[in-house]
This record gives C-alpha cells, sequence and structure tokens, in this order.
C-alpha cells in the first residue's frame, strides 16, 4: 500500500498536478517578512548579532572570488529573520553598503518572483517587466559599481540550478558586496556556497524568560505579577529556549487573567493548546511538508523516545531498517539510506546536541522539545513513551491506546509490565529502557511474562530489552521457547542481560536482521542452528567472553557485515564438529565490522593466512585480541608476532584494535600500509618496550596507547622520520609526522619516564609534528617527567587532561609549576581525577 502511494505521489509531482479544494485544506504559508524591527522587543542574541555584523563590516579579500555569502541556519522559530533584521538595522552596516535589499523566498523558489523583488528593491518602485531574462539584466545594470547587501530570507530549495543565474548575476557587485541567506537548511546552505555558516541555538532560559515576561506581563500591576510570576517562569521553561513559542504562549498569557487559567496552560500539552497549535506546530509543519514522504515516516517514528532521550544514531537507523522506512536501490546499503535520511532531517534542524566521534561522525542526539511534541502530533500517537513507576498499578493506570504502534516502556525499580501492553495486538516495536539511578530488578520480565508477550505480540519486528553498559540495571532473561512466534522480527536487542543461553527456536526467525547480545557476560554458546538466519546482517556480541565456541553455522551467515567477536576455539571439552573454524570466516566477503578473540590458541599460522583477511575490501574496522582461553598454555612471544603478519587487513581499513599482542614489538611489516587508517588502539602489550613508527600514517586521527607496561621512552622512532630522510637535499623542505592526528590518549603506561623528540630538524628540513593535534589525555603515568616541546608549541590543542601522573600534576600546576606558562593557552584544562 506504501508503494502505490509513493507511486501516486510521484506521478502527481511528474505532472505538476496542485491539490485544490477549500482553503482550510491548504498548507500553511509562512507571513511574508520584511526588513523592518522594533530592537527594543528583542532579547538576547548578542553574540550572534555581534558575530553577523563582524562578517558584514570585515574587508573580503581581494583574491577570493565569488560573493561573499553568509548563511544563518537554525530550525523553524529559532530567531534567524530576527537575527538578520538586527543586521540590517545596524547603523554601520546601512554606512557601509549602497543598498540594502530584502526578499522573502519562502517555500518555493520562484525564479521570476525572487528576480522581480530584487529589481524593485533596487529601484523602489513597482517593476513591469514580464521576462525572467529582463529582470536579471536589469540586476546586473544596477549593481554596476555599488556594494549592495542582499538578505534572502527563508530559503528552502536546494536546487542548484534555481540559484544559478542569480549566482553568475549578482556576483557583478562591487567587491565587498554580501549576500545574508536565513534557512533552516544546513545543505540549502552549502549548496549556495556559503563562506560563513551562522548556526542559531536556543536562548539561553533568562533570555527566553524575558521575551516571556515582556509579552505576557505587559500592563499587569504589581500584584498581578506577583501572583503569576512563579507559574510564568515555568511555563517560559516549557519553551525550551524557542523565541517563537516565547512569543505566542506569552500573547496567549496576555489575556490569561486567573491563576487557574495559568496552571491549566502550564500542566497541558502545550501542542493541544489551539494557539500553540495554529502558530508554532505551523511553522514546524512548513519544514515537515518540505520533506520526502518516506523521511516523514522517520521523523514521526522519532516519537517513541521520551523528551530530552539520547537518541542514538546507529540505533535510530536499525529501528527505521526494521519497519521497513527505508527503500534502497540494487547494491546500496541499507544503512546508507537510513545515513542520508538522518542527514537531511539533521540539516532541517529536527535534531539538535550533536555529540561526534573523533572523526566528525554523528553518533548522539536530541530533539527540541517542541520539534518532540510535534513529531507525537503527526504520528496521531501511533509512537509514544511511558515511565512506569513501581508505586503504580499498572492494570490501571497505564493503559495504552489500541492505535499504538511502537512504544517504550521506562521502568523504575519494582515496576512491571503494563498488562495492557500485551494486549496491542498489531504493535510492531517493544523498546525497553531503564531508570538509569536504579539497580537490577530480576522480577520485571520473568519467563512467564515473556511467554505471554511473545504469544501475543507477534506483529513484533523491533524488541529491545537492551541495557546499558555504564549502569547497573540488567535483568535475568530466560528467553522462551516461543519467541519462535515473531516471525517478522528484524531486531532483537538483549545487550547487557544476564542470559545463560539462548534456545534453538531463536534460528527460527528467518526475518532477523541484527541480534545484539553485547556484554551478555553470562552466556556460554550461542545456538547450534543459527546457520539458519540466512538475513542476518549484524551479529552484536563484543563482551561476550564466556562464549566457549562459534557455532559451525557462523559461517554460512554470508549476508553478515558486523560481527563483534569470533572467539577461537581452543577445542578443550567442544565437539570439533560444533566449533568453527577462524578460516571459516574466509566466506563472510560482506563483512564491515569484525573482531577476533582468543589468537593465542590459534595453533596453526596457515590457518590465518586462508582467512585472506586481505581480500576483504568492505572491512574498515578490525579488532584482533591476542588473549587465550583460561587455564590454557601460554605461546611463544615470537608466534604472535608470526600470526600478526598473517593477519594482514585490507588496505582500505579505518579502524584497527590490537591487545593482549605479546610481541616484542607491534610493528608488522604492513601497518605502513594503511594509508587510510583513522582510528588505532593499542592495548596490553605487555612485551612492547618501543612504540612503532606511526607518525608515518597520513590518515591517522585518533591513537590510544593503553597498558603498554614495558615502554619506558617514547623518542624519534615513534615519529617514523630518521630512516626515511637523510637530509643530503641542498633545499629546505617541511615533514610532517601525524600529519592528521586530532587526539591521543595515552594511559596506564606506568613505566613511561621521558617522551622527547631529538629530532625537530635534518639538514634543511624541519620535522613539524602532529600539527593537527586538538585533544590529548594522559593518565596514571605516574613517572612521566614532562610533556615535549611540540605540545608546548602548538596552537591547536583545545583540550589537555591529566590524571594520576604525579610529576607532570607538579610541574604545570596552575599558578605554580614551573612550566604552567606553557600550557596556559589551552582552553580546557583538567588535572586529577
Amino acid at each position: 500500500m506504501n508503494e502505490e502511494l509513493h507511486d501516486i505521489a510521484t506521478q502527481k509531482d511528474m505532472f505538476n498536478l496542485v491539490k485544490s479544494g477549500n482553503k482550510s485544506s491548504e498548507r500553511p504559508r509562512r507571513v511574508q517578512s520584511t526588513s523592518l524591527i522594533d530592537e527594543e522587543e528583542i532579547c538576547g542574541r548578542v553574540g550572534e548579532k555581534n558575530e553577523l555584523i563582524s562578517k558584514l563590516l570585515c574587508e573580503s579579500s581581494e583574491q577570493q572570488k565569488g560573493l561573499h555569502i553568509i548563511s544563518i541556519v537554525g530550525m523553524g522559530g529559532i530567531g534567524k529573520t530576527t537575527l538578520a533584521q538586527l543586521a540590517c538595522n545596524h547603523d554601520e552596516v546601512k554606512r557601509k553598503f549602497d543598498k540594502i535589499l530584502w526578499v522573502c523566498v519562502s517555500e518555493t523558489f520562484e525564479e521570476f518572483r525572487v528576480a522581480k523583488a530584487i529589481v524593485e528593491a533596487l529601484d523602489g518602485r513597482e517593476s513591469h517587466l514580464g521576462e525572467f531574462q529582463s529582470l536579471l539584466q536589469h540586476i546586473d545594470e544596477s549593481i554596476v559599481g555599488k556594494t549592495f547587501l542582499l538578505v534572502l530570507d527563508d530559503v528552502w530549495d536546494g536546487n542548484y540550478l534555481k540559484w544559478e543565474p542569480f549566482y553568475r548575476c549578482l556576483k557583478n557587485g562591487l567587491h565587498g558586496t554580501k549576500i545574508i541567506v536565513t534557512t533552516r537548511s544546513g545543505s540549502v546552505a552549502s549548496m549556495m556556497g556559503s563562506i560563513d555558516i551562522i548556526p542559531i541555538k536556543e536562548l539561553a532560559e533568562e533570555e527566553c524568560w524575558l521575551l516571556f515576561n515582556k509579552i505576557a506581563f505587559f500592563g499587569r500591576s504589581i500584584e498581578e505579577r506577583e501572583k503569576l510570576e512563579q507559574i510564568g517562569q515555568r511555563i517560559a521553561g516549557k519553551c525550551k529556549g524557542l523565541p517563537l513559542a516565547a512569543k505566542t504562549i506569552g500573547s496567549l498569557m496576555r489575556s490569561k487573567q486567573t491563576e487557574e487559567e495559568w496552571k491549566r496552560i502550564l500542566n497541558s500539552d502545550l501542542w493541544k493548546v489551539e494557539e500553540i497549535e495554529k502558530d508554532v506546530l505551523s511553522s514546524l509543519l512548513l519544514s515537515y511538508n518540505d520533506l520526502l514522504s518516506r523521511v516523514k515516516r522517520c521523523f514521526s517514528y522519532c516519537a517513541v523516545f521520551p523528551k530530552d532521550y539520547d537518541i542514538k544514531k546507529d540505533e535510530l537507523i536499525t529501528l527505521w531498517m526494521a519497519q521497513g522506512y527505508l527503500s534502497a536501490e540494487q547494491d546500496e546499503e541499507m544503512e546508507t539510506v537510513g545515513e542520508e535520511y538522518f542527514g537531511i532531517l539533521a540539516s532541517r534542524s529536527f535534531f539538535q546536541e550533536f555529540k561526534k566521534s573523533y572523526d566528525n561522525r554523528i553518533i548522539e542526539c536530541k530533539m527540541h522539545d517542541m520539534v518532540h511534541d510535534f513529531a507525537r502530533f503527526v504520528s496521531q500517537n501511533e509512537c509514544f513513551s511511558m515511565a512506569i513507576n513501581g508505586s503504580e498499578e499498572p492494570n490501571a493506570t497505564n493503559s495504552l491506546d489500541e492505535k499504538v504502534r511502537h512504544l517504550m516502556l521506562i521502568f523504575s525499580k519494582g515496576a512491571s509490565l503494563p498488562v495492557s501492553t500485551r494486549r496491542v495486538k498489531r504493535m510492531r516495536t517493544l523498546l525497553i529502557n531503564y531508570s538509569r539511578s536504579e539497580s537490577s530488578d530480576h522480577s520485571l520480565l520473568n519467563g512467564e511474562i515473556l511467554e505471554e508477550l511473545f504469544r501475543e505480540l507477534t506483529s513484533l519486528r523491533a524488541l529491545d530489552f537492551g541495557g546499558s553498559y555504564d549502569t547497573h540495571f540488567s535483568l535475568t532473561l530466560e528467553i522462551p521457547r516461543n519467541i519462535e512466534k515473531l516471525v517478522h522480527l528484524r531486531y532483537l536487542n538483549l545487550s547487557c542481560q544476564k542470559i545463560v543461553e539462548l534456545p534453538e527456536t531463536l534460528c527460527e526467525l528467518y526475518n532477523l536482521e541484527k541480534l545484539d547480545i553485547s556484554f551478555c557476560f553470562n552466556l556460554k554458546e550461542l545456538p547450534e542452528g543459527i546457520g539458519k538466519l540466512i538475513n542476518m546482517k549484524h551479529l552484536r556480541n563484543t563482551g561476550t567472553k564466556s562464549l566457549r565456541y562459534m557455532p559451525v553455522g557462523i559461517g554460512r551467515l554470508t549476508g553478515l557485515r558486523t560481527l563483534g567477536e569470533f572467539h577461537v576455539s581452543a577445542g578443550g571439552g567442544v565437539d570439533g564438529r560444533k566449533a568453527c573454524r577462524l578460516e571459516s570466516l574466509k566466506n563472510l566477503e560482506r563483512l564491515q565490522v569484525c573482531g577476533i578473540r582468543r589468537l593465542g590458541d590459534v595453533s596453526d599460522v596457515g590457518e590465518a593466512k586462508r582467512l585472506e583477511l586481505d581480500k576483504k575490501k568492505y572491512l574498515f574496522s578490525l579488532t584482533l585480541e591476542f588473549d587465550k582461553e583460561e587455564g590454557g598454555e601460554r605461546r611463544k612471544n615470537e608466534d604472535d608476532q608470526v600470526l600478526l603478519e598473517a593477519l594482514q587487513p585490507p588496505l582500505n581499513l579505518k579502524e584497527l584494535e590490537i591487545e593482549y599482542y605479546r610481541g616484542n614489538t607491534v610493528f608488522p611489516s604492513w601497518m605502513t600500509s594503511l594509508t587510510n587508517l583513522k582510528s588505532l588502539d593499542l592495548s596490553s602489550c605487555e612485551n612492547c618496550e618501543q612504540l612503532p613508527p606511526l607518525g608515518k600514517l597520513p590518515s591517522l586521527e585518533a591513537l590510544s596507547l593503553l597498558f603498554l607496561l614495558s615502554v619506558k621512552r617514547v623518542g624519534d622512532e615513534f615519529l617514523g622520520i630518521e630512516s626515511d630522510h637523510n637530509g643530503s637535499s641542498s633545499s629546505s623542505s617541511v615533514i610532517i609526522a601525524f600529519p592528521k592526528s586530532k587526539s591521543l590518549s595515552i594511559e596506564f603506561l606506568c613505566e613511561l619516564e621521558e617522551w622527547d623528540y631529538g629530532i625537530t630538524r635534518t639538514g634543511n628540513t624541519v620535522i613539524n609534528i602532529m600539527p593537527r593535534l586538538s585533544s590529548l589525555a594522559i593518565n596514571y603515568c605516574p613517572k612521566l617527567k614532562a610533556l615535549p616541546d611540540h605540545i608546548h608549541q602548538t596552537t591547536t590543542l583545545k583540550e589537555l587532561h591529566i590524571w594520576e601522573c604525579r610529576l607532570l600534576e607538579e610541574r604545570y600546576c596552575k599558578g605554580e609549576g614551573e612550566d604552567w606558562p606553557k600550557i596556559s593557552h589551552i582552553p580546557d584544562l583538567h588535572f586529577g581525577l
């Protein structure tokens, strides 16, 4: 049905069909903006205003080609237009430009209308030109020899072909001309060639209250203010820094006279208040209507999370996949489509407060409360979250609407599953979450409850019991055999739970694409029939050290993209016919993320060679752990070195971890060939006395050195330069070691005493070390005496954390240490725990 509706929508666009009907059903349209503003009504935005004015007044360099475009980006109602108005009415800005032009573009970038508006702004009168070409010609002639400021307010359309003729025409203005673009979309800002982008955040709590206060309490007596002010502050807090919401609700409250009326608004869902729905939600509806239908579904689904929830991007994309919301072309990975959809929503400001990885990828985000309310509004309560307290009677107070299809339950200690949950038979998502402040409660989901749950909720596509590795809340789960009834299930998360075994009937879930059993420390073995899960793409089992072996069926899961940990079997007490051999991973040609544990138990190096790891062209993340099964005989150090050589990864590898390696040096011959490697972790390599020449890796961004207990000195060998350069050249040059490294972490190098480089110049060649380093953490290195000079001299370092390093803490102590002046310029400094 969804496919048919999509085809209908595509044909509508193909034939330019326009919806007609009574006006009440039309899309909401934005009120046309102007450059006029009363500055006395504005609260906050001082920093953003000063930044924008500074960019407008500064002279563009003569070398800069093209237009100087400044984009103001943020969600609807955040104050983008207000900021542009403030800049246009600033006295110095008025004096700088010969002309200030204001055009409200709005949803559809109609080239003729926009060109006509620019002409009329230039001439100060109505234009009667009837051709687009004539309008552009007139603009071209009118701007010759002039510097002008053009504001294009509320731009939505990301089609460069519409913008291109304007760009060619407007760049003929005098050098120093500037253009301000306000838009909700970061991709539109990029498309238009923005040189500067100013992101607009929410107002501070005090500023939001001040704006609300000005409007809501206008003309009220002191007695009324005193009576209503506390309630007013709490109402303003619900606006979460959104100026449009503060203005709209403030205007609404101006007409409310009694304390009871104010409390009613305070205690209501704001999006159910008519005035809020009409103004604030209409603003968000404009952004929503501009999305593709497929992306709209993905957005409304986000209402399944509670407000202020840390949404993990990968988890969200997995849930979208489980519901069938992502449609990929042939040979296109579904996760890639999910990344694209997430990017669209992020660029349109539906998400905020991003947490990013070392390579600037978004890991987590949140939704503004008003955006969350809007998601619930458009999902028509199909997506819902509910907190369950132990003191509540679930049968009475937590009944669910039968319309609910996607549900998250947040449990506190002593709570139990509401009976009504088991009655919503068409539920497609069930996410179980736990209050972070609570300890584990084993009675929450016993086998009997789960059995009934599986019997009733047979439409489930996503089931998540996952705990969190950083909390104490975990369940003792006994997975009942009737889990086989969940035939539509595509995503099952059992991570961080106390599970001893998984039933063989789990292997009847032929549609299952992702199974997460990470950090299930008690799990002894996987079901023997796991090879029947032919649609499995992701088996996340990191932290399952207790697994004795991997079943033979693993080698038949040829569609696997993720295999968190493959456990090499030492053979002790395990039937050899049951255990999958290391070389069987050769069949998993589509692996992208892979970990291999207990490499210390590999007895035949030839088996590692037959794996042909270097031919896995999709593999980008690899973990190699040289630990052994408990009680196993320790091998010679040289054996690990030979084995590591045989485990050569593909050249496109981006992330590598090596742990428990017992060789004397962690430097196989293939290491420097990994020219795409971005992240490297070396951990618990107890015999390694000298660090490898990692400065040679051209793409390395994040490096972590942990528990290298034999390393006493870090010197020139770490840079990897001395052996490559003989200094014989007569001309001067620069060699860069660690050219892209941004993050360096050195922890538990308990014997490390010196970190210094004797080689800063060789012949006429200058050595530049870590020119992009922005974050450095040194923990539990009690013998380290000083930091190297390049750390003192760097201007890029933003964070320096030193913990449990007594000598360093004394040397760099604020105001007292002898070398405090050398690091005092670093913005974010932390010492001690």
